[in-house]
């Protein structure tokens, strides 16, 4: 029983990962030599929509006035655009820099100051935009930094009346810091340049991932606006616009600079969070997704469907580990063929940390080729990463709303002076 458990278990292993690694190649592919969509980056004349740009911010006085900044310069028609800095119970000198801002542009910059509700990120922007009218709504982590022409070029696509949210490319501002910058600079750009942008060619469903993005405000306001109890409330808001006819789209060329985590615990806390999350929207979405009330087309059903299940396949490839060792020790002929897709497709398969060939891929798309060099490091990422998610996967919060809310953002490494804290 144990041997036909433990050969049932290796071969639902090695479909699981052939097919993700199927997925990961074909995209790969078609970035390299399909036709590549970005239909809305060369429009620069229209009558351009009112648009309210919304940086959810808590304890961020370190990295929050290079964002405004940023925000202020913004090549966007001034009648038509707000930035809303939301300001969740900060206790350091957060509300006092926006309220400087505030008196400093007035007519730009209007901050909305929060010392009750439900905390956290989302129930901070669905208060806030409840507030504001706008047309497009925006959003910008406060240690995100966006190049001027770039609320214009998140607002472009919305000149389509089909288009629901938009999202655009984040590259790592800080990958000098350390070898794990290096690596997940590596891993933005393959699950970005390649990834999401392949996903954009093929017509499936590129995701809005929360921020450098923004949602059409009568679209949000169909869906029934943010989810307050969720985790991961920008898959959360990706899979209700697929469900109710909205396109998701993807601007490869539109880029702002975050910082990653420079330091693995850091790291771990952050994976095992979107982890949680993004399984939360696979118990939620799955079923209505297979179901398919829209009719949506069948290859995005299907991708839909291996996108919610990406932070699973660490724990599926545990399981291939765990079987293999069994079927070892309980003396069972070889399985030389499934061991060996096992061995290949344990590096090319976990699915938001970018495969092996996909990061290749990018980095000779972006025209970086030196940075390749850290590549064999990618092992290290890769194990941590599956462990870390694996864990995160296996625990009962992982697959239920959780019972409170709160703030859980990565640590800062901008000192508010300028220079970078010690770490």
């Amino acid at each position: 029983m144990i041997i036909t458990l433990a050969t049932i278990g290796l071969w639902f292993t090695v479909a699981v990962l052939a097919i993700y690694t199927l997925r990961h190649y074909f995209f790969t592919l078609n970035r390299l030599f399909g036709k590549h969509r970005q239909p809305y980056v060369d429009i620069v004349a229209g009558e351009w929509p009112t648009v309210a740009v919304f940086v959810p911010a808590h304890n961020e006085s370190a990295v929050i006035r290079d964002s405004l900044d940023a925000l202020l310069a913004a090549d966007y028609p001034r009648d038509r655009l707000v930035i809303v800095p939301v300001d969740d119970r900060s206790v350091d000198d957060t509300r006092n820099i926006l309220l400087e801002y505030a008196t400093r542009a007035p007519a730009q910059i209007r901050p909305h100051l929060r010392d009750g509700g439900t905390p956290g990120k989302a129930a901070a922007l669905r208060e806030a935009m409840e507030l504001h009218e706008a047309d497009i709504y925006l959003v910008f982590d406060a240690d995100y930094i966006p190049g001027p022409r770039l609320v214009r070029q998140l607002v472009a696509p919305f000149f389509d009346p089909g288009v629901g949210a938009v999202m655009g490319r984040v590259v790592p501002m800080n990958v000098g810091s350390s070898l794990l910058t290096r690596l997940l600079d590596l891993e933005r750009a393959g699950g970005y340049q390649v990834d999401q942008q392949a996903r954009m060619n093929l017509g499936l469903v590129p995701q809005y991932g929360g921020t450098v993005g923004g949602v059409r405000r009568s679209a949000l306001r169909q869906v029934g606006g943010w989810r307050i109890d969720s985790l991961a409330e920008d898959t959360d808001i990706t899979y209700r616009l697929l469900l109710a006819g909205w396109e998701v789209v993807y601007q490869n060329r539109s880029e702002c600079y975050e910082e990653v985590p420079e330091t693995w615990p850091v790291r771990i806390r952050q994976i095992q969070r979107w982890a949680k999350g993004h399984n939360q929207v696979l118990s939620s979405y799955l079923g209505r997704l297979v179901r398919n009330p829209m009719r949506l087309p069948q290859r995005q059903v299907v991708d839909g469907v291996l996108l919610l299940g990406v932070f699973v396949v660490p724990l599926i490839l545990i399981l291939g580990w765990v079987c293999a060792i069994t079927l070892f020790f309980a003396g069972a002929p070889p399985q030389w063929g499934p061991m060996a897709v096992l061995g290949v497709s344990s590096f090319n398969t976990i699915g938001n940390f970018a495969a092996f060939f996909q990061v290749a891929a990018a980095s000779r798309l972006d025209g970086s080729r030196e940075r390749i060099r850290v590549l064999p490091f990618l092992l290290l990422g890769f194990l941590v990463s599956t462990f870390a998610v694996a864990r995160a996967s296996a625990s009962r919060s992982s697959w239920m709303k959780p019972k409170g809310v709160s703030w859980d953002k990565t640590e800062r490494y901008r000192a508010p002076n300028g220079d970078r804290k010690a770490t």
